[in-house]
């Protein structure tokens, strides 16, 4: 009842113009405005028309009264009497009818006459004759004074009707069709437009947009539609960056808790011998660099000091990788100490060097390391050289593999905050081909080989993704931006930068 109520104020406030259209809406208010205009000057002129008319038929009985008195063997009582415009009395102050003012004003000047007002029949004047001591009373009606005021009347009105006339053509066919309804009818054909998907014809050119209020309405209707325009634009943009990041957040958290469940739900025995052939995979790069050095003993008879060193630290990694098998067996954690990041991916780039120097010269490809000289991390050195080797030793052979020259590996590391935690987050990309589409959901799975891993048995990235899992990190494969002017694999390292030291 109450909306009722409600809705009925609306309709009464808004009146009777809210359902006419333009032409109606100006016809009414012309009419309505022409017809009170009439009124009102008819209502003006009244007055002075009246006191026309009361003029006259005074003028006119003051002549009579003149007549009277000139002749007076005609004042009987028999030759008075209404006549057809004229009405003649004589007699004492009653038998005239005039009041006491009148009788006092006509006695004090004997030679003009009093004026009596108008009965309704006519005005008049009233005369008093000393000789007689009467009153002559005359009201003469002017009919010719009635009709030129009439016909005045009538020249007013025939006046109201030519001027709403030539108003009215004159808006119906030189104003209202310029400048309103065809400014109006480009308006809809724009907004039709709009609903139609015509982007071509939304926006009303400058050139048909006339200088009034209606131009002006015009131009934020165009400004509106261009800032709507915009904003749909930014709104498509927004969205596919959000369709983008969702797609890669849900393929990052596939491969997160496919990772997880492959290290969770392999049984003892195969998690042996994978981790087993794993670590016999990781035993070939320490090798060939100890072949190499043995090599060189047994031609030349002497090694440098630094290939000594050198010597020393693959024989203590090789020591350490045959403890893997028992480590992975008893899901042993990883010894932690406070490392140095820079120097640790130093020495992952180092082994891949010398593992990979018959492939990396003939194509030029540039190893970099643009790590923070002073990046401190806790963690298992070894474990994560070996991380780091897989992952710089794979983008080497994609390289390769794909015939390109020139090729870029670049290691970044950054230090970011989240859940009130730092964390460093160590970026491995290449220039090289990218990662085939068809696997990447599959990448971290065991036994999956590559052109990434082509040279593998297809453990190495199974067996990176276990030890970062259990630094408490992440790894992530993905393939750079494509609005990036470079191509190719990117891999993500996400790691907790402090950890307590846990016993072996």
């Amino acid at each position: 009842m109450t909306e009722s109520n409600q809705t009925s104020k609306r309709l009464s406030s808004r009146g009777i113009l809210a359902g006419m259209r333009i032409r109606k809406k100006l016809i009414f208010l012309h009419t309505l405005f022409s017809v009170s205009l009439g009124v009102l000057l008819l209502i003006a002129i009244r007055p002075a028309m009246s006191k026309v008319i009361f003029g006259a038929e005074q003028d006119l009985s003051e002549q009579l009264v003149v007549l009277l008195i000139e002749a007076p063997d005609s004042l009987d009582q028999d030759s008075f009497g209404l006549l057809e415009h004229a009405m003649v009395l004589s007699g004492d102050r009653g038998a005239v009818g005039i009041s006491e003012s009148i009788a006092h004003e006509a006695k004090q000047n004997t030679d003009i006459s009093a004026s009596v007002p108008s009965d309704g029949f006519a005005g008049g004047v009233v005369r008093w004759v000393r000789a007689s001591d009467t009153y002559i009373l005359v009201r003469a009606r002017s009919n010719r004074a009635r009709k030129m005021i009439q016909l005045v009347y009538i020249l007013v009105i025939v006046t109201l009707i030519a001027g709403y006339t030539l108003v009215a053509v004159a808006l119906e066919v030189f104003v209202l069709p310029e400048h309103v309804y065809r400014p109006l009818g480009v308006i809809l054909g724009a907004d039709q437009a709009v609903r139609d998907g015509d982007l071509s014809g939304e926006i009303i050119p400058e050139n048909v947009i006339p200088a009034d209020e209606i131009g002006s309405i015009m131009r934020s209707r165009n400004e509106s539609i261009e800032a709507l325009r915009t904003k749909e634009k930014d709104l498509a943009r927004a969205l596919e960056r959000l369709e983008y990041t969702a797609a890669d957040l849900h393929k990052k958290n596939h491969l997160l808790e496919t990772a997880r469940k492959n290290l969770e739900g392999a049984d003892r025995l195969a998690s042996l011998g994978m981790m087993s052939a794993g670590i016999a995979h990781e035993l070939n790069t320490p090798l060939a660099v100890v072949k190499g050095l043995v090599d060189k003993l047994n031609i030349n008879k002497e090694l440098s000091v630094t290939e000594i060193a050198l010597l020393a630290r693959v024989v203590g990694r090789l020591e350490k990788l045959s403890d893997g098998l028992l480590d992975f067996a008893r899901v042993r954690p990883p010894s932690t100490i406070d490392a140095d990041f820079g120097k640790l991916i130093d020495e992952a780039c180092t082994l891949v060097i010398i593992d990979r120097q018959e492939q990396i010269e003939p194509f030029a490809i540039e190893i970099g390391n643009r790590v923070n000289p002073k990046t401190m991390l806790s963690c298992d050195p070894d474990r994560l050289v070996q991380v780091f080797v897989n992952l710089i030793r794979n983008a080497v052979d994609a390289i390769v593999n794909a015939k390109q020259f020139d090729g870029r590996i670049e290691i970044f590391a950054d230090t970011e905050i989240r859940d009130e935690m730092p964390w460093l987050v160590v970026r491995v990309q290449d220039n090289g081909p990218g990662i085939d589409s068809v696997i990447i959901d599959r990448l971290f799975e065991p036994f999956v080989s590559s052109r990434l891993d082509s040279h593998g048995t297809g453990l190495g990235l199974a067996v990176a993704n276990g030890i970062i899992s259990e630094h408490g990190g992440v790894l992530i494969a993905t393939n750079r931006p494509t609005d990036s002017k470079q191509t190719g694999a990117l891999f993500e390292v996400i790691l907790p930068i402090q950890r307590s030291a846990e016993p072996t």
